[in-house]
């Protein structure tokens, strides 16, 4: 019995050896991408990867003294505290319409612009509105904000003098809940339209222009080439960018809605991570912030598994 058994395991180990020569041989020989590629595998390995090790906090009454190990266990009870608060049907509400707006306002745009650049006859216009587009997506928020500040302040804003010329009253647009959320989507669209627009552009430039030239030879006018020739051949492209939007759909973006919200817009933009900053790092409260993130992660996941499987399934392409 040992004699057929020796054999086969030496098959086996045979098999798996020149697998691994094969694969060895096909890394070798594609080194330079692997080095190219090694910087990002890195990174995502020590603050992707490595700090799932201490998502366990979550389940923990973490205390810093005792550390991660020698913290207490509790369960489920972070992820009941949360889900349980007084604020989590107004926390959740608030971030799900901001982000979703966010994604319907801010992808459009996007598109328009790329659209309306590749198909700009002026070189060096379309590269100029190009760089100012993009700019503002290297400015923080606190930088932002002072701008807002300027154009929408009661008092001396821009667009309050405006308003008060008219003889209407001035708007306080920062602090009013009605109008809170309406600067928040603005002024995101408005800082990452150009940003947004590099990934479509560059997929349009990518299409072939003799699609371009044999809809022309059919007499097909500017508008329809570019809803017949240009959208269709960046819809994978779209598709992409909305699937990993979805993925992040429940932050609303902290930097910005930390910068420009106050007290009495509370109601409408105090968000998860808001929140979670307060009773997580001021309130040193490690476990429930961490519990909040993890929820996040696997809504994120859900949702992105979900829009992956409709998109394959309805429009053709999907993220894999």
């Amino acid at each position: 019995m040992s004699t057929k058994a020796m054999p086969l395991s030496q098959t086996r180990s045979k098999q798996v050896e020149s697998r691994f020569a094969l694969l060895w041989k096909r890394i070798w020989r594609y080194r330079l991408v692997y080095l190219i590629l090694l910087p990002g595998l890195v990174y995502f390995a020590v603050f992707r990867y490595g700090p799932l090790y201490l998502s366990q906090i979550a389940f923990k009454d973490f205390q810093p003294v005792l550390g991660v190990e020698g913290s207490p266990w509790i369960g489920l009870k972070n992820f009941d505290t949360f889900f349980k608060s007084y604020y989590f049907t107004q926390l959740l509400s608030n971030t799900l319409i901001i982000s979703v707006a966010k994604l319907i306002f801010g992808i459009p745009p996007a598109i328009i612009l790329a659209i309306a650049l590749s198909e700009s006859r002026f070189v060096r216009l379309a590269r100029f509105t190009q760089t100012v587009s993009y700019l503002p997506h290297f400015l923080s928020w606190i930088v932002v904000f002072g701008v807002l500040l300027g154009l929408l302040s009661p008092s001396q804003g821009l667009i309050n003098q405006a308003i008060t010329r008219t003889g209407a009253q001035s708007i306080d647009f920062l602090t009013n809940p009605n109008w809170f959320r309406a600067v928040v989507v603005s002024s995101d669209v408005w800082k990452e339209t150009g940003w947004g627009a590099i990934i479509y552009l560059a997929a349009l430039l990518a299409i072939d222009p003799a699609q371009y030239e044999a809809a022309a030879i059919d007499g097909a006018s500017r508008l329809r080439r570019i809803w017949h020739v240009s959208i269709p051949n960046i819809k994978d492209v779209i598709v992409l960018v909305t699937l990993l939007r979805l993925g992040n759909i429940l932050d609303a973006g902290f930097a910005q809605i930390f910068a420009l919200y106050s007290l009495p817009v509370y109601s409408v933009g105090d968000v998860i991570d808001t929140w979670v900053y307060r009773q997580g790092i001021l309130n040193f409260q490690f476990g429930l912030a961490t519990a909040v993130g993890l929820f996040k992660g696997v809504i994120g996941l859900v949702l992105v598994v979900v829009a992956n499987r409709v998109a394959k399934r309805f429009a053709g392409s999907g993220l894999y």
